[in-house]
């Protein structure tokens, strides 16, 4: 055993016996003397400590120290009261304290007194003990939810259990610490009274002791006995002051990076230069008023500003420091991880120039590419209620000259070329025309690049549509964007979209959750609506369309899809129709009610069962009305049930890619129905 563990073990114990002894046991005046000064000694230490610890737990033991410290110091009081009373004289460190210090005057021993009573008592024990209080309870409110944070991180792989059980165990000691200090301010409260009861005990005593026993003048005896008690009040209230001050500081203490009070004082104020220089200005100003002292203004107010600067001048560079350290430290070496995982990254959406067509897209030579994507972004926004990604453009040297590439997460799905110095002219009449005749990549027309030198002849002579490189390439981007739009929309882009209607419509998204209603589920059905052209700008009212019908039974993938088609029939029907008029093919009744039969669920949609035989016939009358009515300048769409709707709007993407199927629900009341044709006595019996 060491020496500290036996004075834990031996001697902290005999002490707190001995403050028992002293209430019974008179003193001498020179262990008195000595004791006081410990007291003193021990309330500078305590105060110290609290302002040097980094975490106030770290100090954990204060509340049992404060305790002690209190009774201590009654201790010493009930013993100077013995001997004032008993001989007149309580040694000299009380005598000094009642005449030196307070210049022997009594009144103004008494003045003091009753001020270090009232700082203690109101300012600085009645806040410490409402901070111990809050500070308790708030640390008790939040232990439970803390804990269940940790057991969170543990089971999902955050930290592991020695820094899990280290966490549990910070908490519990903050709580315990926190608790305790509540009802250890309680100590400094009562000591405040007590010692002002003592002192009070002891005046009216020492009084009537030295006018009745020792038969001194009534002027005397209040001379004696005043000084003697204002002397023990003042070394019993001093310590206690300290004292209440270290409760104070160390409840107050707010979470700091591991730093004394000192040092979070000094960095706080280094940190707010502005403040210093506003305080200087306002000083010096102060100097110029007639009637105020220049000097002690002046010198604050011009220290005040060269302090100011000194410390802008440091924070400074400071600053310039950490930002190069955080730019080395960001950048990765070439062969890192995290160097690596960027080369790696799949981008959804890229746009490959060969080398001869990258002035394209610089600015620096007149190029506009890159502006255009960005138009082309905006105006996807708002006409389809999504963002599509970044479309990362870069050159690539290994293409052929005057070609472009356009790759979907990194797979190319399309290319077409772009000669410099050259227009892409479509129109019937291009074969009047020089140039070399080409496919238009986005619609597939025949198409020629001619000379831009023949712009006007194109447009003025023959009625062609010629179009730059440009907007060749932005055109055909435009178009595969279009294609593979459900593919483009991500995940994050969904929570995006979520994010902005918790901002404007809370109780939508709050009713969702309620539902049970995951981002997955979201991003399934928009990714579907997208697909089948929808826009989904209205994104509000898809989330509470899906939102209802996830309350019903079959709350399939499928189901809200439809769900939310239904809610958007309007603009799908709006998006369609000319001039207020819809042009439809319609399925024959009976026929309708045999597919329906044939409609099964499948493993992520229902899908149309029903002989190949009869399939086929089905495509090639609807083909055929549809390629009649376009014939004619219309676009029609085929209205079946919801029930047939899904199956064969699956059925037709690849058969009729252009035909858009709705569902009888989806039709907007504010158009006319116009039947291009009726799909009927198609089986194969019938025939076509």
């Amino acid at each position: 055993m060491n020496n500290r563990q036996r004075i834990g073990l031996f001697g902290i114990p005999a002490a707190v016996i001995a403050i028992v002894v002293m209430l019974i046991i008179p003193l001498p005046t020179i262990l008195l003397d000595m004791l006081i000064s410990v007291n003193i000694a021990a309330a500078l230490v305590i105060l110290m400590t609290t302002m040097h610890v980094e975490k106030a737990r770290d100090f954990s033991v204060f509340p049992s120290l404060l305790l002690v410290a209190t009774m201590f110091r009654l201790a010493l009081n009930v013993s100077v009261t013995r001997l004032v009373l008993l001989h007149g004289y309580a040694g000299s460190v009380v005598q000094s304290f009642g005449s030196f210090v307070v210049g022997g005057q009594i009144i103004v021993g008494i003045v003091v007194f009753l001020i270090l009573i009232v700082i203690q008592f109101v300012v600085v024990t009645s806040g410490a003990g409402r901070v111990s209080e809050v500070a308790a309870r708030f640390s008790l409110d939040a232990m439970a939810p803390k804990l269940v944070a940790i057991d969170g991180e543990l089971n999902s792989g955050l930290i592991d259990e020695n820094e899990a059980r280290r966490r549990r165990k910070e908490i519990d000691e903050s709580s315990e610490f926190y608790g305790s200090m509540d009802g250890a301010s309680k100590f400094v409260r009562g000591d405040a009274i007590a010692s002002l009861i003592i002192t009070f005990i002891n005046l009216i005593g020492g009084f009537a002791i030295g006018v009745v026993q020792h038969h001194l003048p009534v002027s005397g005896a209040i001379h004696t006995y005043s000084i003697l008690s204002i002397g023990d009040g003042l070394v019993s209230q001093i310590p206690a002051l300290l004292l209440s001050i270290s409760t104070g500081l160390i409840v107050t203490r707010a979470k700091s990076d591991d730093t004394d009070l000192g040092s979070d004082i000094l960095s706080q104020i280094n940190a707010q230069h502005h403040a210093l220089r506003i305080a200087g200005v306002a000083m010096t100003l102060l100097a110029f008023v007639p009637g105020l002292p220049h000097i002690p203004f002046i010198v604050i107010g011009v220290g005040l500003l060269i302090f100011s600067s000194r410390l802008r001048s440091a924070a400074d560079t400071r600053k310039a420091d950490a930002e190069d350290a955080a730019a080395v430290a960001a950048a990765p070496t070439p062969d890192s991880p995290l160097a690596l995982a960027t080369e790696m990254r799949v981008e959804r959406l890229e746009l490959e120039l060969a080398a001869n067509i990258t002035p394209l897209a610089d600015t620096a030579h007149g190029g506009d590419l890159l502006d255009r994507v960005r138009a082309l972004r905006r105006k996807i926004a708002v006409e389809r209620g999504f963002a599509i990604p970044t479309v990362r453009t870069r050159d690539n040297v290994n293409l052929p000259l005057h070609t472009y590439v356009i790759r979907v997460n990194g797979v190319e799905v399309s290319r077409g070329i772009a000669p410099p110095g050259k227009l892409l002219a479509i129109g019937p009449g291009i074969d009047l025309m020089p140039g070399d005749a080409t496919i238009e990549p986005a619609f597939g027309l025949p198409a020629k690049w001619i000379p831009a030198e023949a712009r006007d002849q194109a447009i003025g002579a023959l009625g062609l549509t010629p179009i730059d490189g440009a907007s060749a390439i932005i055109t055909h981007l435009s178009e595969v964007v279009t294609a593979h739009a459900g593919t483009l929309l991500s995940t994050q882009q969904v929570q995006t979209l979520l994010d902005a209607a918790r901002a404007t419509d809370p109780a939508v998204v709050e009713e969702m959750k309620l539902a049970q209603l995951t981002l997955t589920d979201l991003h399934r059905v928009l990714v579907a609506l997208v697909d089948e052209g929808v826009p989904i700008g209205d994104f509000i009212r898809i989330v509470e369309a899906i939102t209802i019908r996830s309350r019903q039974p079959n709350s399939s993938s499928e189901a809200l899809v439809e769900a939310a088609r239904v809610a958007l029939g309007a603009r799908i029907t709006a998006t369609h129709a000319r001039d207020g008029r819809l042009a439809v093919l319609t399925v024959d009744a009976v026929f309708e009610q045999q597919l329906v039969a044939g409609v099964h669920p499948g493993d992520l949609r229902t899908i149309l069962h029903v002989e190949p035989q009869l399939t086929e016939r089905l495509i090639a009358q609807v083909r055929s009305a549809f390629d009649q009515a376009s014939a004619r300048g219309h676009e029609p769409v085929l209205i079946v049930s919801s029930v047939l709707r899904p199956a064969l709007s699956q059925l037709f993407a690849v058969a009729v890619p252009r035909l858009v199927v709705m569902s009888i629900n989806e039709i907007g009341r504010h158009v006319q129905l116009e039947r291009m044709g009726v799909i009927s006595n198609v089986s194969v019996e019938a025939g076509v």
